[in-house]
């Protein structure tokens, strides 16, 4: 019986990505399928340098191909002898050299019948260099992820005001809004009513620069209110797609401002760019500091250089009397950066001028610069720039 590649990439389907909901096929992390003889070789690339990852991959891959059965026969039984099983893992974005540990060859150990052991004879088997991580954008020096496990914390909000105050410090910024399905960058920005024009090429888009940082939103492509009802595979080619069709110039940092949640986009764009580092952004509140563990959880596994913690709505400033009142629980950003061994980078307390602010397309750290709010955020600013430069 002759063992074709479709039948290994649909056992190769049952395999879902751990701590995820999906299949590795359906992510796009299977890269390669050979068969020769009695010979399967398996390549599988995933975003992640965790170790435990790679093992936890390895060991199901191995276990439903042992298990599975083409036609009511299993693939030793169909004279399958050896199995290979490749786990490509990404470099560190601030490596210039292949880290030989987290890319070395992985293959399945040895069992009865599987004989797994690499043949220095012949050049298949032989461990080799792997290439470099995906960067759908070659132009930008840094990546920072701005990521919550949960909406309505004031994300976009703080993506937009700390992208300017970057700018502000001399470095050439870009701003992407990845939250296909609530896209606010364009209103944050006053730009709303406004489209991308095209390059002298007709085939990409041309981003707006406002206050000094060239944005590119969804948002910006779409009618105001549209609603975009789109399945992960849409939603991944869409974002690869602000990626690569936009005529992005050369850049410092990109900002990208994420959708709420730990899911498909967020493994989108591990698997796309490499990430110099991430910020976590949450409230008070112990239900978004809960969702926000579950966001520095998500940093810890895709292996994203966690920068620190913003903390969003830290009190309230009172516009008359401007005394500062907490609303919510304190110090809790403070005990989940202790737990995750980080830093509370900022605390934005509310502020009336903020909201304003988001609401007239007039960032507060561009509008009102001599505010407590502006001066933390060019704080914050600060510590971005010297934590990419290490």
């Amino acid at each position: 019986m002759q063992i074709t590649q479709q039948q290994i990439k649909e056992i190769l389907s049952l395999v879902i990505y751990p701590q995820f909901t999906q299949d590795i096929v359906s992510y796009g992390f299977v890269k390669d399928i050979s068969i020769s003889d009695d010979e399967v070789q398996i390549s599988v690339q995933i975003p992640s340098r965790d170790e435990s990852v790679a093992k936890a991959l390895h060991d199901n891959i191995e276990r439903k191909l042992q298990e599975a059965q083409i036609n009511g026969v299993r693939l030793e039984e169909a004279g399958i002898k050896s199995i290979h099983i490749e786990i490509i893992t990404p470099i560190s974005p601030k490596s210039t050299q292949i880290d030989a540990q987290a890319n070395a060859k992985t293959t399945a150990p040895n069992t009865k019948n599987f004989d797994a052991s690499p043949n220095p004879q012949n050049p298949q088997n032989a461990p080799h260099q792997n290439p470099l991580q995906k960067n759908l954008l070659p132009q930008a020096k840094h990546f920072l992820m701005i990521s919550s496990g949960k909406g309505g914390v004031g994300k976009s909000t703080v993506a937009t005001n700390l992208a300017i105050a970057l700018a502000m410090q001399g470095k050439k910024v870009g701003l992407l809004d990845v939250d296909i399905y609530g896209p606010n960058i364009p209103r944050m920005f006053g730009v709303q009513e406004k489209k991308p024009a095209l390059d002298e090429s007709g085939k990409r888009l041309i981003p707006i620069n406002v206050y000094g940082v060239d944005i590119m939103s969804i948002g910006l492509l779409f009618g105001q209110g549209e609603s975009l009802i789109w399945r992960g595979p849409i939603l991944m080619r869409a974002i690869s797609q602000l990626f690569s069709d936009v005529a992005w110039e050369e850049m410092d940092i990109m900002v990208l401002d994420m959708p709420p949640g730990t899911g498909d986009a967020q493994l989108s764009i591990a698997q796309s760019v490499p990430l110099s580092a991430g910020i976590a952004i949450s409230t008070p509140q112990l239900v978004s500091l809960d969702d926000g563990a579950r966001c520095l959880d998500m940093f810890a596994k895709l292996s994203i250089p966690t920068l620190g913690i913003i903390e969003n709505m830290s009190g309230f400033i009172c516009p008359c009397c401007g005394e500062k009142s907490d609303i919510f629980s304190s110090k809790g950003a403070d005990e989940l950066a202790k737990k995750y061994d980080t830093k509370v980078l900022a605390k934005i307390p509310i502020d009336s001028i903020v909201g304003k602010g988001g609401d007239e397309g007039k960032p507060v750290v561009y509008f009102a610069p001599d505010s407590s709010v502006a001066k933390t955020y060019m704080q914050a600013s600060i510590e971005v720039i010297d934590f990419l430069n290490k």
